[in-house]
C-alpha cells in the first residue's frame, strides 16, 4: 500500500504559464545576459532541459560555476518570480487540490516538493491558499546537503520526516525528466510523468517514468489500483 506521494509544484500542482522563463529573462539580464544575445538562447535552452532541478545549481552551470553571479541571478529569480506571483499569476493545475484531498482522505501522506527557495515556495503556497494542503512542504534547502533534483534527497527527507517504512510505498509525480529521476533514485514504486508542465511524453518516458498521466488528477487512481483513469 502506498504510503506516500511526494508531488513537485510548478507544473505538476501549480501552472506555470510561462512563469519560470518570464522569471529567468529578468534573473540573467541581472546579471547582464540581454535577450538579444546568442547566449541567451543557449541559456533559455538550457533552462528548459533542465526544469525541476534546483535553480541555484541551474545557474551556476549557467554562468561558468560564477558562484557571486549565479546566486546574484537566483536572488533575482526568485524576487521576479514572486514578483509574478504576487500580480496573481498563479493558478492551479484544475483538479490538482481535489486529487491532494483524495489521497489524504484515504490516509496517503503528501508532501509538496519544489526546486525553488523557500521564500518562492512559500509564496506560492500563500496565493494558492495551500498552507496546510500537504502533510509536508520541502525546498532543497530543507535537504541537508541542500541538493534538490535530480539527487533523491527531496523524496528521502520527505521519507524520514512523516516516518514512512518503506521507499517502495511511495510514489512521486512531476512534470520533468529530473522529477522522475528523483523518484526511480529513491526507489520509490511509482516514479510518474505528468503532461501538464514543461517535458513531454517522449521525454518522461526516456527518463524513466513507470507511469506517463495526463494530470496529477489521474494519480490517486493509479495509486489505489495500480493503473490510471
Amino acid at each position: 500500500m502506498t504510503q506516500l506521494v511526494v508531488l513537485d509544484m510548478a507544473g505538476t500542482t501549480v501552472a506555470d504559464d510561462g512563469l519560470v522563463v518570464e522569471a529567468f529573462t529578468r534573473a540573467i539580464a541581472a546579471v547582464g545576459v540581454d535577450r538579444d544575445t546568442p547566449d541567451y538562447d543557449r541559456m533559455l535552452h538550457y533552462v528548459h532541459d533542465t526544469m525541476g532541478e534546483s535553480k541555484i545549481s541551474v545557474f551556476r552551470a549557467l554562468l561558468d560555476h560564477d558562484d557571486k553571479r549565479a546566486r546574484a541571478a537566483n536572488a533575482a529569480f526568485e524576487t521576479a518570480y514572486g514578483d509574478l506571483v504576487a500580480s496573481g499569476a498563479c493558478a492551479p493545475i484544475p483538479g490538482a487540490a481535489d486529487a491532494i484531498a483524495e489521497l489524504r482522505g484515504a490516509g496517503v501522506k503528501v508532501a509538496l516538493t519544489t526546486g525553488f527557495g523557500r521564500d518562492t515556495q512559500a509564496a506560492i503556497l500563500d496565493a494558492l491558499g495551500w498552507q496546510d494542503i500537504a502533510d509536508l512542504v520541502l525546498c532543497p534547502a530543507d535537504t541537508e546537503h541542500g541538493r534538490g533534483r535530480p539527487y533523491p534527497d527531496l523524496v528521502l527527507t520527505a521519507v524520514l520526516r512523516l516516518g514512512v517504512d518503506d521507499v517502495r510505498e511511495v510514489a512521486t509525480a512531476g512534470d520533468t525528466a529530473f522529477d522522475v529521476l528523483c523518484g526511480l533514485r529513491s526507489g520509490a514504486r511509482i516514479a510518474a510523468g505528468v503532461l501538464t508542465g514543461a517535458h513531454d511524453r517522449t521525454a518522461l518516458a526516456a527518463a524513466g517514468a513507470t507511469h506517463i498521466l495526463d494530470s496529477v488528477r489521474d494519480l490517486p487512481a493509479l495509486v489505489r489500483t495500480g493503473s490510471a483513469g
